[in-house]
């Protein structure tokens, strides 16, 4: 079983930065694409950025410039550096993380963490 401990999230203002960590643990083999979604209240869910395991990355419009995402594989963690923070910014954010492990093999199988809770003040 894989557990996504995720940590960082809080209160921050308009202009400020925060950083988002989230570490995988559990019967892992590797790792694919990890990265973070985050679900304002009253909305979907929606993709923030992403890091393939060759460090290719992808992010949403609303965070480029904005949000950096990285990763460790050593330590199994992905990250989110959020600067220049705008209230419409507020949500939980989740990481999410495609892992293979001896039960899942040949798949990658998806593993969610439980959320953090960003909120943004003006």
């Amino acid at each position: 079983q894989v557990q996504l401990v995720e940590s960082g999230g809080g209160l921050g203002q308009a202009g400020g930065s925060l950083r988002l960590s989230c570490a995988a643990s559990g019967s892992i083999i590797s790792i694919n694409t990890m990265g973070w979604y985050r679900q304002a209240p009253g909305k979907q869910r929606d993709l923030v950025a992403t890091i393939t395991s060759s460090g290719a990355t992808n992010a949403a419009d609303s965070v480029k410039g904005r949000f950096t995402i990285s990763r460790d594989n050593a330590k199994n963690t992905v990250y989110l550096q959020m600067n220049s923070l705008k209230p419409e910014d507020t949500a939980v954010y989740y990481c999410n993380e495609k892992v293979r492990t001896r039960k899942s093999w040949p798949t990658y199988e998806d593993a969610w963490g439980q959320g953090t809770l960003v909120t943004v003040s003006s």
